[in-house]
């Protein structure tokens, strides 16, 4: 993996290109890898169930920023610096823990 450095083309810059090469940023740290091949992955039930909780959290997450008042409500208990759609999904997930299994 490999780090920028005071590149200000690609600083802060996330996501793929071409399926050859990832960016990464972390706080302000931006790192390239390649592209994951996960094409031979076989995930078993127990993966797929998480996949499925987390894929659900990420719903409940969007479906909390497009609403300006539930994201209001989220944003004023939160403290500065983190970001509302990550703290909903910690949230879904936190209070989802001991269904996992029920809601799959």
């Amino acid at each position: 993996m490999a780090r920028v450095k005071d590149n200000v083309i690609i600083k802060g810059v996330s996501g793929q290109i071409s399926k050859q090469v990832v960016l990464k940023t972390y706080g302000d740290k931006t790192f390239l890898t390649s592209y994951p091949d996960m094409s031979k992955v076989e995930f078993n039930d127990s993966q797929k169930a998480e996949q499925g909780r987390f894929r659900k959290a990420v719903a409940y997450a969007h479906s909390i920023i497009r609403d300006p008042e539930k994201k209001a409500a989220f944003q004023a208990i939160l403290e500065p610096g983190r970001k509302v759609f990550n703290a909903a999904i910690s949230a879904y997930l936190k209070e989802h823990k001991n269904k996992k299994d029920q809601d799959l």
